[in-house]
């Protein structure tokens, strides 16, 4: 859920207004973003990725926090960070850790293995060609 927008950091572009699915944010007369609708929030981190600047918060838990103030300096913007986003930062595929593949002789295709369908072969339940 949206807990933090970090004024300081925030360049007032809107990028999190504009990717949020359901309109969390208002537009400010500062033109920092406001969490207006935290309870809308479905923590698709969606906002936190686009910030540029780093400058939000999104907590994996569906529940608001009970203190802002224990969200730990280094998980602000990590999200954006674990991506691979930003400049000089390393792309998560890169370093994301998944199943081995297996190695070897690929499975066959779908085209190798099913015979194609000719306009002399009927199949049931279409219409022939005229």
């Amino acid at each position: 859920m949206i807990e933090l927008v970090r004024g300081e950091d925030c360049i007032a572009c809107d990028k999190c207004i504009d990717v949020c699915p359901t309109d969390v944010f208002d537009r400010s007369a500062a033109g920092i973003p406001l969490i207006a609708r935290q309870s809308d929030c479905q923590t698709c981190f969606m906002c936190e990725a686009y910030c540029p600047t780093d400058a939000l918060y999104v907590a994996p838990d569906a529940t608001p926090l009970a203190d802002r103030t224990v969200i730990p300096e280094a998980h602000i913007g990590r999200y954006r960070e674990q991506l691979g986003w930003g400049k000089g930062r390393r792309p998560g595929s890169l370093i994301a850790i998944g199943p081995e593949l297996p190695h070897g002789t690929p499975p066959p295709r779908l085209s190798e293995v099913a015979p194609r369908v000719s306009e002399s072969t009927h199949v049931a339940g279409t219409s022939r060609p005229q």
